[in-house]
């Protein structure tokens, strides 16, 4: 079992050794970040995140057995007119917790607080067309595949491709009565 808490300055390093090579953090968090992931682009990330009224919600994912932090997730773009909001940063730090349910848990628990506490409609996600355990994860939390945004990002001399996602206020509450 796992719980979601506030990301802080504390966890910075964590998350720096876990982002161990250039395609990584650019499945992780895109264009927005270069290599090497420092302290400094992190204060970016995270500054006036985590308030009331944030449009960005950033999180550490903490096994609730050992107290060791195994994840990161955010919830951002939130958009409280709209009641829409994006799941980003999703990553499952160490690779021998990867393919364990991790993930899993990781979305209930982000859904829990996008529909239950803040009363969000709909709530969204990118992922690359070549992770298919994502994939897999986000289609087994509930989520649809709206369309593919052919070579969306390059990477190198190729480019990658894609998949948005989402989930409707009223496809979570029939998966949560179900």
């Amino acid at each position: 079992m796992i719980e979601l808490q506030y990301f802080d300055r504390s966890d910075f390093r964590q998350l720096i050794n876990w982002i161990n090579s250039p395609v990584l953090l650019l499945q992780w968090g895109g264009p927005a970040f270069s290599y090497p992931l420092n302290e400094s682009q992190l204060e970016k990330y995270t500054h006036q995140a985590n308030n009331e009224y944030a449009e960005r919600m950033i999180f550490k994912v903490i096994d609730k057995e050992s107290g060791e932090t195994i994840g990161h997730i955010s919830l951002g773009q939130i958009d409280r007119e709209h009641k829409s909001a994006r799941i980003g940063k999703v990553l499952v730090g160490e690779q021998n917790t990867r393919g364990k349910g991790i993930g899993q848990q990781m979305m209930k628990e982000i859904l829990k607080i996008a529909f239950d506490e803040l009363k969000l409609h709909r709530v969204s996600l990118g992922v690359f067309d070549f992770n298919a355990s994502a994939i897999a994860c986000y289609e087994k939390a509930g989520f649809v595949k709206e369309g593919l945004l052919r070579d969306r990002s390059k990477h190198g001399d190729e480019y990658w491709s894609l998949w948005e996602m989402s989930m409707l206020e009223n496809e979570w509450l029939k998966a949560q009565s179900q």
